[in-house]
């Protein structure tokens, strides 16, 4: 945290997911303090949330999807007990993305999945590209508005 590039990266992710929410029914909400278990907390750099469980100040229900960006300081590794916490909730989809080597993943069982173009959820119509999130956040690192 405290980067710009992990900020902006952020601030591109919720805006695609703003103005997307009425067509997926999803909405999107950045640092959301979400109750992974019984005495246990996570706070994801952004997640989607179901309309139904919008309404609450910690969310308890599993997100569909959590978003980390990474920092520079973070690793995969270290991301692994987050993304754990994560699935067994029952979260639908993990992404991490790297905003400074401009790479993403998405976790599942089989463990961290680098993502080639097209970060997506299954069962839905959700779909970024990582070129457009890319080029937006270089645009935005460089001042160009």
């Amino acid at each position: 945290m405290g980067e710009k590039s992990h900020g902006l990266l952020q601030g591109v992710l919720f805006s695609i997911f703003q103005a997307n929410r009425r067509v997926w029914n999803l909405l999107p909400v950045l640092e959301q303090r979400v109750q992974t278990s019984a005495h246990h907390y996570r706070v994801p750099d952004l997640c989607l949330v179901r309309p139904a469980d919008a309404a609450q100040q910690i969310v308890s229900s599993a997100p569909v999807l959590c978003v980390e960006v990474l920092s520079r300081e973070d690793s995969l590794s270290s991301m692994q007990e987050r993304v754990d916490d994560y699935q067994a909730m029952g979260v639908a989809a993990v992404w991490v993305i790297d905003p400074r080597l401009r790479v993403a993943y998405t976790v599942s069982g089989k463990g961290f999945e680098r993502v080639a173009s097209t970060l997506e959820i299954a069962g839905t119509e959700i779909r970024v590209e990582l070129a457009g999130i890319f080029a937006e956040l270089d645009d935005l690192l460089a001042g160009r508005l």
